[in-house]
C-alpha cells in the first residue's frame, strides 16, 4: 500500500467519526503500514491526543484483509482491551468494509481464568481449600457467589468484565479454573464452554484484541495465540515488567502443602512431598531475606531439589490415574506443575535468574523469609524470539523515546533493527502547561515526605484551589500528604487506597476543588481533562528501591559489561513513570496547568536532563512565584 493509500483508509475511518485525521495520525499510518509490508520492526511514540488507536487499527485491519492473515493487538489493561473492541475496532472494520470488499472479523482473547467454567458451576471440580471457606451465604463472599450463580444462567459470554459490578478474586475463584486446570478438549461440556467458544473465533477472525497478561504467558509457557503474523502492542513501555512479572516464580510451604492436598484427593500417597515441605520449612527458617547472589544456601538448595523430586513423583502418580481422577486430578497436576517449574527456575544456570528471599508477603519487617523467588534477569531475548521471531510488529506508546531516544527502549524489548518514530502531539505543551522544579527543597529522604515538601505542596494546592493529582512514589508518602493536607485544607483529600480507584476516580472528576493522592496505579492510565487536574505534583523521581533485587541485578549486570548501570536500569525506569506522570495533566486542547516536582534533583543532577527529555515539553521554571501565580490565575478563571 502506498502512503496515498493510508492516508484515504484513514480518512475513511477517521470520517466516520465526523472528523479528519490528524498529522500524527497519518505519520503512524504509514509507518505501520511499511512495517507491515516489509515484515519489519517499527517504534512508535505518539503522544496523548494524536489518537493512536486508529493509526495503528486501520493499517492492521487493511493488511490482514487483504493478506488473509491474522493481527494480534495487546493491550496493558483489560479496560483498554475492552474499549478497542467494543468501540474503536468494529468502528473501523464497518468504515473499511467498502473498500477491502469485506469485513473484518474481530475476536477478543483472553486467558481462560477471565471465563465463567460451566463445568465448575456444575460440580465438575472437587470443593475449594480450606483457606477459601466458609462461604455462608449472609457472608460478603457468600452473597458475591449468589450473585454469580445467578450471572451465570443469564450471560452470553461468561466474560468476568461483562459482570458489572464485579465481585472479589477469592469471589470469582469459586466459578472459574485456570488454564492449567482446564480440562480442555477432555472436558464433558466444551461445547458449553465460554472460553473455548471465545477460542474458536478468534482462531478465525482477522484481528484479535488480547492483552499483555497472554502475552507473558506466550513468551514464558506455552502457545496460546496460535499462527499470526503481526503482533501490534500498545502502551509497549509496559511490556517488560508485565513479561517479568509473568516470569517471576514464588516457592512457599504452604504452596507445596497445597499441592499435597490436591494430590491426596486423587488417591496418591504424599508422605514424600509432606516430608520435603518440612524439610523446605526448616530450610528456610535458618535463612534470613535477602538477595542470593552467589544461589541458595546448601540446605535450602538440598530442599528444593527433594521437593522438586517428590513433585515430579506425584506428577506421575496422578497421570496414572487422570481417567478416573478427572477434573480433580487437573487441578493436582496444575499445582504440582507449578511447584516443578519454580523449583527448575531457581536450579537452572546460575547468572540467568535473579534469586532473592523474601518474608510472607507485606510483613516486610519479618527477619525470616517464608519464601523463595525467582526471576529472569533479561527478558527480551523472551521478547524477541517467543514473541517476535517471524513476524512483523509494532511497538507504540506515548512514552518510548526516553530522554529523546529510542535505543533504551529497543534494547529493554529485544528489538533490532527497528524503524522509529516520534508521531508527536496535538498539543502545545510549552503553552498549555508549566513543568515547575521545586529547586530550593532538600532532596528528599527515605522517610515519607519531609515537612518542607509538604509546605511546598499546602502552597501549590492553596494556589489552584485544590484540582489536585497527587503522584507519589510510595503509599506511605501518599498517605502522610493526604493526613496533612486534610488538617491544613479546606479542600476534600481522596487518597487512593480509601476505595477503589474507579470509584476515586470518578468522585475526582465530578468535583473540581477535590484532590486525588495515590502511587502506583495513579501515574499510568488516569485521563481526567479539564480543570480538575489544573495541578499534578510528583513529589519524588521514582527509580527502584536499591534493595530491589530484580532491578539491583540488571544495573550490576549492565556495569559488568562495562555499561551504566544506573542509566540503563533506574534511570530508565525512572523516567518511564515522570513521562507517564507529567502526562496526566494536558489530556485536550483545551487544558492548562502546571506540573510541580517536588525534587529539587530533576534541576541539579547529572541525569536531570535525561528525565526532563522524557517527559512532555511542558514550559519549564525553578521559579516558585512563577508557578504560584499561574495556578493562582487558572483558578480565578
Amino acid at each position: 500500500m502506498t502512503d496515498h493509500g493510508a492516508d484515504a483508509l484513514l480518512e475513511r475511518a477517521v470520517g466516520a467519526l465526523g472528523g479528519e485525521p490528524r498529522e500524527g495520525q497519518r505519520l503512524m499510518a504509514r509507518a505501520v503500514t511499511d512495517a507491515l509490508e516489509d515484515e519489519s520492526h517499527a517504534l512508535i511514540q505518539a503522544g496523548t491526543g494524536t489518537g493512536k488507536s486508529l493509526g495503528y487499527l486501520v493499517p492492521a485491519v487493511a493488511h490482514a484483509v487483504r493478506t488473509k492473515s491474522r493481527v494480534v493487538v495487546s493491550t496493558a489493561t483489560l479496560a483498554l482491551q475492552r474499549q478497542i473492541f467494543t468501540k474503536d475496532l468494529p468502528m473501523v472494520a464497518e468504515a473499511l468494509e467498502p473498500e477491502l470488499g469485506e469485513r473484518a472479523r474481530i475476536a477478543l482473547f483472553k486467558g481462560r481464568g477471565n471465563y465463567l467454567c460451566v463445568h465448575k458451576m456444575a460440580g465438575g471440580y472437587p470443593e475449594p481449600d480450606d483457606d477459601m471457606l466458609p462461604i455462608g451465604p449472609t457472608s460478603e463472599l457468600g452473597r458475591e457467589v449468589v450473585r454469580l450463580n445467578e450471572w451465570a444462567d443469564q450471560t452470553e459470554t461468561g466474560d468476568r468484565d461483562d459482570l458489572v459490578p464485579g465481585v472479589s478474586g477469592r469471589a470469582w475463584g469459586q466459578v472459574s479454573v485456570s488454564g492449567r486446570e482446564c480440562l480442555e478438549s477432555k472436558c464433558p461440556m466444551l461445547t458449553e464452554c465460554f472460553s473455548q467458544r471465545a477460542r474458536e473465533q478468534a482462531a478465525q477472525a482477522h484481528v484479535v484484541v488480547t492483552n499483555h497478561a497472554v502475552l507473558g504467558v506466550q513468551a514464558t509457557s506455552h502457545d496460546m495465540l496460535g499462527e499470526h503474523g503481526v503482533l501490534i502492542v500498545d502502551e509497549a513501555h509496559e511490556l517488560v515488567s508485565r513479561i517479568t512479572s509473568s516470569a517471576t516464580h514464588e516457592l512457599t510451604v504452604s504452596l507445596v502443602d497445597r499441592a499435597a492436598r490436591h494430590t491426596r484427593r486423587c488417591g496418591v500417597v504424599t508422605e514424600d512431598l509432606d516430608r520435603a515441605a518440612r524439610h523446605l520449612d526448616g530450610a528456610l527458617g535458618d535463612c534470613a531475606p535477602g538477595r542470593q547472589r552467589l544461589g541458595l544456601p546448601d540446605a535450602l538448595a538440598m530442599a528444593v531439589e527433594e521437593v522438586r523430586g517428590a513433585a515430579r513423583r506425584c506428577v506421575t502418580e496422578v497421570q496414572k490415574n487422570a481417567e478416573q481422577a478427572g477434573a480433580a486430578g487437573k487441578v493436582a497436576a496444575a499445582s504440582l506443575g507449578e511447584i516443578v517449574d519454580v523449583c527448575e527456575d531457581l536450579q537452572g544456570e546460575h547468572g540467568h535468574q535473579v534469586i532473592w528471599l523474601a518474608p510472607r508477603e507485606g510483613d516486610y519487617d519479618s527477619p525470616a523469609a517464608e519464601r523463595i523467588l525467582a526471576a529472569p534477569l533479561d527478558v527480551a531475548g523472551l521478547i524477541r524470539e517467543k514473541l517476535l521471531a517471524d513476524k512483523a510488529s509494532v511497538m507504540t506508546s506515548a512514552t518510548l523515546a526516553l530522554g529523546g531516544d529510542f535505543g533504551a527502549i529497543s534494547r529493554h524489548l529485544g528489538i533490532d533493527h527497528a524503524v522509529t518514530l516520534d508521531a508527536g502531539s496535538p498539543f502545545d505543551y510549552p503553552r498549555q502547561g508549566i513543568l515547575y522544579v521545586a529547586k530550593h527543597l532538600p532532596k528528599p529522604g527515605m522517610g515519607g515526605i519531609s515537612e518542607e515538601a509538604l509546605d511546598e505542596l499546602e502552597a501549590l494546592i492553596r494556589a489552584a484551589g485544590g484540582r489536585t493529582l497527587g503522584l507519589f512514589s510510595s503509599h506511605k508518602a501518599a498517605s502522610m500528604a493526604a493526613e496533612a493536607m486534610r488538617e491544613r485544607l479546606d479542600v476534600p483529600v481522596l487518597y487512593q487506597l480509601d476505595d477503589q480507584l474507579p470509584t476515586l476516580v470518578e468522585r475526582f472528576k465530578s468535583d473540581e476543588e477535590t484532590c486525588l493522592f495515590g502511587s502506583t496505579s495513579l501515574w499510568q492510565g488516569i485521563d481526567v481533562p479539564g480543570r480538575t487536574a489544573s495541578l499534578v505534583v510528583i513529589d519524588r523521581i521514582p527509580f527502584p528501591r536499591p534493595d530491589e533485587p530484580v532491578s539491583q541485578a540488571r544495573t550490576e549486570a549492565v556495569a559488568q559489561r562495562g555499561g551504566n548501570g544506573f542509566m540503563a536500569v533506574s534511570a530508565t525506569h525512572a523516567a518511564l513513570l515522570m513521562a507517564q506522570g507529567a502526562g496526566r495533566l494536558i489530556r485536550a486542547s483545551g487544558d492548562r496547568g502546571v506540573v510541580a516536582v517536588l525534587d529539587p534533583r530533576l534541576a541539579t543532577a547529572r541525569y536531570g536532563g535525561f528525565l526532563a527529555r522524557s517527559m512532555p515539553d511542558l514550559w519549564p521554571t525553578t521559579d516558585r512565584d512563577i508557578a504560584l501565580g499561574a495556578l493562582s490565575r487558572l483558578a480565578a478563571n
